[in-house]
């Protein structure tokens, strides 16, 4: 079965020749060709590998990387650059990538490596079947909520924009990232749609509940965290 593939490039020539091979084994493949917008697609955290050159404009590829990693995004990331020097392969590895091929490279080792990280993050996916958050339990295969062990009665969006939050839980998610995570929104459309569902949301988190969990952070969007 196809997997969602994130692939930061900027070589036109290189992102096209491994798209094209990814899609043609049935992968989903989404591109960015800086680093900035590549930590922010892969900052929310949908995607099942990463693909990641170092040399990158805007943001280098071990910093997109280190931003990854310290936001707590567990994706593998399989590093593909021209730097591969031993040094050079021990850094990326340390950053926290999961593997590291060098170019020029064959695209049946690139394949091969790919699907073993894609198996290795199979593993992982199936032992992430619960999101917690303080009292706020998800549960990812049954789609329910609980909040202090009551049952909260979410509508799909509401339960999809809750997921959302909880994956950055702790972490201020603007506006922005809402439209394009939940919505799948790549633009303003000009309305309130992000409040008035995270309105709706509160509510029914907070009903009989003792303590706040979703917070307006003023200017800046929203954090979902037992703490204030």
């Amino acid at each position: 079965m196809g997997r969602r593939i994130l692939l930061i490039e900027d070589d036109v020539e290189t992102a096209d020749y491994v798209a094209r091979g990814l899609a043609e084994q049935g992968h989903v493949v989404d591109r960015a060709a800086d680093g900035r917008q590549g930590l922010f697609l892969a900052s929310d955290g949908g995607f099942d590998l990463v693909i990641l050159d170092r040399l990158l404009p805007g943001l280098d590829g071990l910093s997109v990387l280190r931003g990854l990693r310290a936001a707590g995004v567990a994706t593998p990331v399989l590093i593909l650059s021209a730097l591969g020097g031993v040094e050079d392969r021990v850094s990326g590895l340390e950053e926290g990538s999961d593997d590291y091929l060098a170019k020029p490279f064959a695209f049946a080792e690139l394949s091969a490596r790919t699907a073993a990280l894609l198996r290795r993050g199979e593993g992982r996916a199936v032992a992430e079947t619960r999101l917690s958050v303080g009292d706020l339990e998800i549960d990812l295969l049954a789609r329910s909520v609980r909040r202090g062990g009551r049952p909260v009665s979410l509508l799909p969006r509401e339960y999809k924009l809750l997921e959302y939050l909880a994956r950055h839980a702790g972490r201020v998610v603007t506006r922005t990232m809402l439209l394009e995570g939940v919505w799948d929104y790549h633009f303003d459309p000009g309305t309130n749609v992000v409040d008035v569902h995270v309105g709706r949301l509160r509510r029914k988190l907070e009903e009989g509940a003792q303590t706040p969990i979703l917070h307006t952070v003023r200017g800046a969007g929203y954090r979902l965290a037992a703490d204030p």
